[in-house]
């Protein structure tokens, strides 16, 4: 039996608006890790209003979604731009919303404080001074070679995770 005509054939089901997304980030050629996370920000918005369509709402909704991130679930401020990059590319590159005001109603979350983690060449041996048993073997060969010791074991591989953990330059490297 011959194929119908495609004058006869039935109409393309609309795509869904996920497939949509993920079209649109192809197109824009960005990494995969990235369709995937903006396709889980936009399925989590979607869900958080009760599985109504973006089309629907707008900035009122994104400014609630995006403050209920920071506020109840306690999200990095990194995570809250994620969210927020996720749901601008899709009014602006799915649904072509141009109207979109600059959203300035959202509580933003708080920045984490790091705290610096290296160690001068004296707080490293202060602190290897203190470790005993098990721990101090461990430490011991690795660190004696790293602080200007005797190498023992012709150079052992940890000896790069201690520089790497205590910021401690290699023998020979500039400081």
């Amino acid at each position: 039996m011959p194929a119908p005509a495609p004058e006869l054939a039935a109409p393309a089901s609309p795509r869904r608006l996920l497939d949509q997304l993920r079209e649109r980030i192809r197109v824009r050629h960005y990494a995969l890790r990235t369709e995937r996370l903006y396709v889980g920000w936009v399925r989590r918005y979607i869900l958080f209003h009760g599985k109504r369509h973006p089309r629907e709402m707008g900035a009122l909704e994104i400014e609630a979604f995006l403050s209920h991130l920071a506020l109840e679930r306690s999200v990095s401020s990194a995570t809250q731009n994620q969210a927020k990059a996720a749901l601008l590319f899709l009014y602006k590159e799915v649904l072509s919303a141009t109207d979109l005001p600059w959203l300035t109603e959202v509580v933003a979350a708080k920045a984490s404080r790091r705290l610096p983690v290296g160690l001068t060449q004296r707080e490293a041996r202060e602190l290897l001074m203190q470790l005993h048993g098990a721990h101090g073997l461990a430490a011991s060969q690795p660190a004696r070679r790293a602080l200007g010791g005797r190498r023992a074991g012709g150079g052992a591989p940890g000896g790069r995770c201690l520089y790497a953990t205590l910021r401690i330059p290699p023998p020979g490297a500039s400081a």
